[in-house]
């Protein structure tokens, strides 16, 4: 039987953004592993949790409040809005297409993608992830996942209790609390505070470890001067993040082939993989500067370095670094708003404070995602096609879908592997995908992969 906040529960919680029960919360359980080079890696249980923009924010008879914009006889302003509007529960599979098995989270994409975050072991707080002079490893399969369609894995530097406050009685626990370097201000509620005008600006760091659908991948840092989630309005929205990134994009920077739906690929997004990054500090330690983002892929039990910049004028580099952000500025003409943020040592200071999991399955079908897969400007200046997609190429498909799991965070080059004949996959496997060298990981059954 549901249970319908009452008028005078509402009233209580002057200006707050509050709870509804329509829906019971159940959030989805998902672990995820911690490792070290003494101990090993240790599974953690955790669960997610939807976006509070997602969720159906109502008044206590059950009238949406923000249909399309907030309803200004609902909400005429911040204080009545807060008074009189509350964040339900949500139908994650049946309505969002968020499910979980074991380590694996699965988004589909149905009528609108959906947000997710990574709650710790209570249920109330995101787990803050600290990875500077460490690594962070997913599997991911992306080969449901078309063109101007981006399956979406990245830190952001919001609050890990989501900002739970007196006018935020929701917190984490309902997704609260977004922020990105884009500085978004379509945010229903900032810092507890209804943004019924959408003059509100979230904005805070943000590391796009995976953006990517099965033609193009790329890793962006995008700094920012300001410190965890920033609440900004108007023009004081302008100049604090750095919106575009230093990015690597395997196919803008010469390499066509290293990413793509193909056995021929060297990553080939038919099939599963893994995905590596590292954060290198100048120290070797976690309060070092940052220095170098590198990635590398793992796939069918081997190894695979990153591709290597092969445009003229670029040095041939396979990672992230001050120098690679810079010439990519001089010969391409990307904006320098990554070194007046900070760049690399700036992105580092936010990491090292913490950072939340963000998942999302989104799409641009209108103008199409070009910025990621296709030509971005005119095609006869170097770097301006970042993927093969062409506006014949776009088309709605609410199948879309996309699966990450095995989430692991912990000490550079320290990743579990599996000796001969050790077991590296299989369904409900949670063990290591990596086999030592020279052994590769072969298929036997949907339950059983072995190092051979």
């Amino acid at each position: 039987m549901a249970f319908i906040l009452t008028s005078s529960l509402l009233a209580s919680f002057a200006a707050a953004q509050q709870i509804g029960t329509f829906t019971p919360e159940v959030h989805p359980p998902i672990t995820y592993q911690t490792c070290t080079s003494f101990a090993g890696c240790t599974t953690q249980k955790g669960s997610v949790t939807l976006d509070a923009n997602y969720r159906w924010l109502h008044t206590a008879d059950g009238t949406t409040c923000n249909p399309s914009g907030f309803n200004r006889t609902i909400c005429p302003d911040a204080q009545t809005c807060g008074e009189t509007c509350a964040l339900d529960g949500a139908d994650y599979a049946g309505t969002y297409g968020v499910t979980t098995n074991g380590s694996a989270l699965n988004l589909v994409f149905g009528n609108g993608g959906a947000r997710v975050y990574l709650l710790d072991s209570t249920g109330e707080n995101y787990v803050n992830f600290k990875v500077m002079n460490q690594e962070f490893t997913f599997d991911v399969d992306v080969s449901n996942v078309p063109c101007a369609y981006n399956g979406a894995f990245y830190f952001s530097e919001m609050p890990p209790d989501g900002g739970i406050s007196e006018t935020n009685k929701a917190g984490a626990a309902y997704g609260t609390a977004y922020c990105d370097s884009q500085c978004p201000t379509g945010i229903n509620f900032v810092n507890g505070m209804t943004n019924v005008d959408g003059s509100l600006g979230s904005c805070c760091n943000e590391m796009d470890l995976w953006e990517a659908n099965s033609v193009s991948t790329q890793l962006t840092p995008h700094p920012c001067n300001v410190t965890g989630e920033f609440v900004c309005t108007g023009s004081g929205c302008t100049n604090l993040c750095d919106p575009s990134g230093c990015e690597f994009n395997p196919f803008r920077m010469g390499n066509e082939s290293f990413y793509a739906p193909s056995s021929s690929a060297t990553v080939d997004t038919t099939k599963v993989f893994t995905a590596v990054t590292q954060f290198i500090t100048d120290n070797n330690r976690a309060d070092g500067t940052l220095t170098s983002i590198r990635r590398f892929y793992v796939q069918n039990g081997k190894v695979i370095p990153n591709s290597v910049v092969e445009l003229a004028g670029l040095p041939k580099v396979n990672d992230i670094t001050a120098d690679y952000c810079t010439d990519k500025m001089n010969v391409l003409g990307d904006s320098t708003a990554f070194n007046q943020h900070g760049g690399l040592a700036q992105m580092g200071k936010s990491l090292a404070r913490g950072a939340v999991l963000v998942v999302s399955l989104w799409d641009d079908l209108g103008g199409g995602m070009t910025w990621l897969d296709g030509l971005a400007g005119d095609a006869s200046q170097p770097g301006t096609l970042r993927g093969p997609c062409t506006s014949a190429d776009i088309a709605s498909d609410p199948t879309t879908s996309v699966t990450f799991s095995n989430i692991r965070v912990g000490d550079i080059n320290r990743s579990p592997s599996q000796p001969h004949f050790g077991q590296c996959g299989g369904q409900f496997y949670e063990g290591p995908n990596l086999c030592a060298e020279p052994f590769s990981c072969v298929y036997s059954n949907p339950f059983y992969s072995q190092c051979l």
